[in-house]
């Protein structure tokens, strides 16, 4: 297959997988694995487009981030408190991924470890979806700073492929006494800045193994993200409002048993 239609397929699933709690990476891995797209740049180019699908959060919530940097100007203290935790949930992502970035290359080289976190996880997901604590925090600038901070912490395990970065997110929040619609917008919100990081460090980390039709390829998978991600973003909240995680977690069960059977058996 053209590498450049590859590029486009895993931007179209990186896009409608970043912000559901399967695990965008592991998807992304799987299905670099069945089509073979590998090569120097490919650990670049997975977290790159990352970026991508990240972007669709700045278009449907333009609004809410116009309002929050016209609050931080006039020293609105909802802003400040929004801001404050973004920051706060972004802090420990950045801290480990620096030192951590070595180990997380391998690991997205190991298609094995995702089919075994994407069971894992899913278990985990149906357990605590059916023991979810009476919400208490409804707002992310309500947040307290804790929460935030623990989040953030949470966040960090999902550096492992095959967690999901917006399943520990989501179920970090919940554990810690966030509504769902919360959970799900402080994850959104949160990837904004962790990706940014993440992208503009594994380019800077890989640029020896990048030539112009690898960025091309980036670029590519980059834009279909992007779109795809668009159409996700705005129906997520609202599902899982009437159908809570379950369903997420039953797919990544039966994802990750089918990955397991075949990567054993080939």
């Amino acid at each position: 297959m053209d590498d450049r239609l590859q590029a486009l397929l895993l931007g179209i699933l990186e896009g409608l997988t970043e912000f559901i709690p399967v695990s965008s990476t592991g998807h992304l891995i799987l299905a670099s694995e069945l089509l073979g797209f590998r090569g120097e740049g490919s650990v670049a180019f997975k977290i790159a487009i990352q970026f991508g699908a990240i972007l669709a959060i700045l278009v449907v919530y333009r609004r809410l981030f116009r309002e929050v940097l016209g609050g931080l100007v006039d020293r609105q203290a909802g802003a400040i408190a929004f801001t404050r935790n973004i920051l706060l949930g972004f802090l420990p992502a950045m801290v480990v991924g620096v030192f951590a970035y070595s180990a997380i290359r391998v690991l997205l080289e190991t298609p094995l470890v995702v089919a075994v976190m994407l069971i894992a996880g899913g278990v985990l997901l149906l357990v605590l979806d059916r023991r979810l604590k009476t919400p208490r925090v409804r707002s992310v600038e309500a947040m307290p700073t804790r929460t935030a901070l623990g989040i953030g912490l949470v966040q960090c395990i999902a550096m492992i492929p095959g967690v999901s970065r917006s399943g520990a997110t989501i179920m970090g929040g919940l554990l810690m006494g966030l509504d769902r619609r919360t959970a799900a917008e402080f994850s959104f919100f949160l990837a904004v800045p962790t990706m940014l990081a993440a992208t503009v460090y594994a380019l800077w980390a890989e640029r020896a193994n990048l030539d112009f039709d690898q960025l091309g390829l980036i670029a590519i998978g980059f834009g279909a993200a992007f779109l795809a991600a668009l159409v996700v973003v705005k129906g997520l909240v609202a599902f899982v409002g009437r159908h809570g995680f379950a369903p997420f977690a039953w797919y990544r069960i039966a994802l990750g048993s089918i990955a397991l059977v075949w990567l054993i058996g080939r």
